[in-house]
């Protein structure tokens, strides 16, 4: 993940016959109600930035009107924009000719929406092939690329079978596949799992995390549901009134929501499941200590001389090279003893089972080796009982 895909900056989007009189009220500190008080006109998006990474499944959340479906319509120029930059791989959409936009939709761009709009008549293939055939790719090419896609989303049996005789989770199924058949850059999904099931709705969110891991496609999702954002997004944007209120990783907002209006969607949901070693640890709990050959006894006493029992002992990288009791100080060769280290990634129920069967606080690393805290059972059950609260 490294250049942005999508950069948005400063968009608008008013409704109505005077847009720019909209924005001046806007600027001059008006807000969404009194713009449609006064003039009649709606604001649909109202100065958002942000930037999606190359790679990451960026989900664009809010409740029903807060302005998600317009920002992404805006973002693929369904709609147009009243002010502001829409830049896909550097280039200004909105100021792109109508034949380099209509270029761009068919090969960088596939949208998958709520409801999968198959073509009833074409068989599972057919409807999967379809973009590539309007791109005017050949019979052969475009049926070969279309199996393969069918392939990955599991549906090479049902490939002549007409989408009436398919269930609405493998309907699903073919809308994504042919979004996929394209090989776009960037996939748009509005609320596409929505009209879906519980069960199914998990399913089709794993055919996607999959095809990510395998793909790392760059995903624009919109969500109204919390729960599916916090398992599919690699960050996610929160959206109230047109504007975006929060942008983050799922960490980062059940952490430190920006407002009421974003703790609120947490309420009744279990927010602990999403949690990393990384928000569990604590970065000052253990002493440390520079490693020597061997270790010298008396920077151990020095280091425990307060009433720690561990420390940790670092190499000059930072790297972790193991842990010494106060137990040993008395020895004149204290002790090196080993432990696994834990990365700031793991999910926390892999964290609860490590802290649970060891004695001595865990040291916590970053992908690199590199030391950036230490978790005990006392941190744990701190966090659990913060998050979890009535779920306890």
């Amino acid at each position: 993940m490294n250049s942005p895909k999508v950069v948005v900056e400063g968009l608008c989007k008013v409704f109505g016959t005077n847009p720019k009189q909209a924005l001046n009220m806007l600027a001059g500190g008006a807000t969404k109600e009194d713009v449609f008080a006064q003039t009649g006109q709606i604001v649909g998006v109202h100065n958002v930035s942000f930037e999606v990474k190359e790679g990451e499944i960026f989900v664009l959340m809010g409740l029903s009107g807060s302005g998600k479906s317009t920002l992404i319509r805006l973002i693929n120029r369904l709609v147009e924009p009243s002010a502001g930059k829409v830049l896909i791989d550097g280039r200004d959409v909105a100021a792109v000719p109508r034949a380099e936009l209509t270029a761009l939709r068919r090969k960088d761009m596939s949208m998958v929406f709520q409801s999968f709009a198959l073509m009833p008549q074409r068989t599972v293939l057919s409807n999967a092939a379809f973009g590539l055939e309007v791109a005017g790719v050949s019979r052969k090419e475009r049926e070969q690329r279309a199996m393969t896609v069918l392939e990955q989303v599991g549906l090479a049996p049902f490939a002549e079978k007409l989408p009436a005789q398919l269930s609405g989770g493998m309907q699903q199924r073919v809308g994504l596949a042919r979004a996929l058949a394209v090989n776009p850059s960037l996939m748009i999904m509005d609320e596409a799992f929505s009209a879906l099931d519980p069960l199914k709705r998990k399913e089709m969110q794993n055919v996607l995390l999959d095809l990510q891991r395998e793909q790392q496609r760059t995903i624009l999702f919109v969500s109204h549901d919390l729960e599916e954002a916090m398992r599919i997004g690699t960050r996610i944007a929160i959206m109230e009134g047109g504007k975006v209120v929060q942008v983050g990783t799922p960490q980062q907002i059940i952490t430190n929501p920006a407002d009421d209006y974003v703790r609120a969607f947490f309420e009744g949901i279990d927010t602990s499941r999403y949690l990393t070693a990384g928000d569990l640890m604590q970065t000052d709990a253990v002493p440390l200590m520079q490693h020597s050959q061997p270790i010298d006894a008396s920077s151990v006493a020095a280091t425990l001389n307060g009433s720690a029992d561990y420390a940790f002992v670092l190499d000059g990288e930072r790297k972790f090279r193991g842990f010494v009791c106060r137990d040993a100080m008395g020895s004149a060769s204290p002790q090196l003893n080993h432990i696994e280290c834990i990365r700031r990634t793991t999910p926390l129920d892999d964290v609860v089972e490590r802290v649970v069967a060891s004695r001595a606080p865990l040291p916590v690393v970053e992908a690199d080796g590199s030391y950036c805290g230490s978790v005990n059972k006392t941190n744990v059950l701190n966090v659990l009982t913060r998050h979890r609260g009535s779920h306890v």
